[in-house]
């Protein structure tokens, strides 16, 4: 390492020193998911950042998606899914599918990251200690002719009606991160399959978290021109959607955003997880990456 390299490094520590005390006993609920987790490397980057964060005194939660996964599970057991409003509808078959990958493969796969990178860990889903109880989630379609509406069911999908946080106050307390896949209970013991942005700003919400951190495919929020948009307040995000400058995929994930700063989480970051060390370049540097929202 040259003299440069090691002022650089050095330069790099003292910026994130304030940022590190500023956060210090905080908690940050993160939903990893998309390209990040289909790569090794970004994958390992993803757990020694979620290390660090705890290592400094943040308490990080983990709230994991799975979607390309369970695909390719359900292509290889020739069974049938289909999409409608972006939600997967989900059958009996498919709950069961949707359960052992989110609950099993990738959700242990996580916890071993972290653990190789010197961290604690352990894996949860909703259904654990009734973490998050769900209801069934429905949708309403206006036929575009007669302008009648009908109600959509998708099946076993589902959305939290609450969020008890006793095993994650226990957890938040101890050195171990919680994993958490997004798997809900019903009243009658039925399992829902989630949303993982939905889950994740849930249990943001009833821990009142100080960030709430979202990872995806894209940069951040981009401006009608494709520029990013580094910070704006949750009025002007409203806004944004209102006049049409932010479409597609982007409104829901905001209005899952504007739901947790609504209920009392400070801070919401949309960021690039395609990024390496893409957490710590926007938590611990003046600059940041991504979107902040709030």
């Amino acid at each position: 390492m040259t003299d440069d390299s090691h002022h650089q490094t050095a330069q790099t520590l003292i910026e994130a020193l304030p940022y590190m005390r500023q956060f210090a006993g905080s908690t940050f609920v993160i939903k990893y998911g998309g390209h990040a987790m289909g790569s090794p490397e970004l994958a390992q980057d993803f757990a020694r950042d979620v290390v660090l964060l705890k290592q400094v005194g943040i308490n990080p939660v983990v709230v994991h998606g799975g979607g390309p996964q369970i695909k390719a599970m359900l292509d290889r057991l020739k069974i049938q899914s289909e999409f409608v409003q972006g939600l997967r509808v989900t059958d009996a078959a498919t709950v069961e599918i949707v359960e052992m990958v989110l609950a099993g493969n990738i959700n242990k796969r996580i916890v071993t990251a972290i653990q190789e990178a010197g961290g604690q860990a352990v894996g949860l889903s909703g259904k654990d200690s009734r973490l998050i109880e769900a209801v069934k989630l429905t949708r309403k379609v206006r036929d575009a002719d007669s302008h009648i509406e009908e109600v959509l069911d998708l099946g076993f999908v589902g959305e939290p009606e609450r969020v008890n946080t006793q095993l994650l106050d226990v957890l938040r307390e101890s050195e171990i991160i919680p994993v958490i896949a997004p798997i809900g209970i019903g009243e009658d013991g039925q399992t829902y399959n989630i949303n993982a942005d939905t889950a994740a700003g849930a249990i943001a919400s009833a821990l009142n978290t100080e960030k709430l951190i979202m990872l995806t495919d894209v940069e951040g929020v981009l401006d009608g021109e494709g520029q990013l948009m580094p910070r704006f307040s949750a009025e002007e995000a409203r806004g944004l959607m209102t006049s049409g400058i932010i479409i597609g995929g982007m409104i829901p994930k905001l209005e899952t955003c504007l739901a947790a700063l609504d209920s009392g989480v400070e801070a919401v970051h949309i960021l690039d997880g395609r990024l390496p060390h893409v957490i710590l370049l926007e938590i611990f540097t003046e600059a940041g990456v991504g979107t902040k929202i709030g």
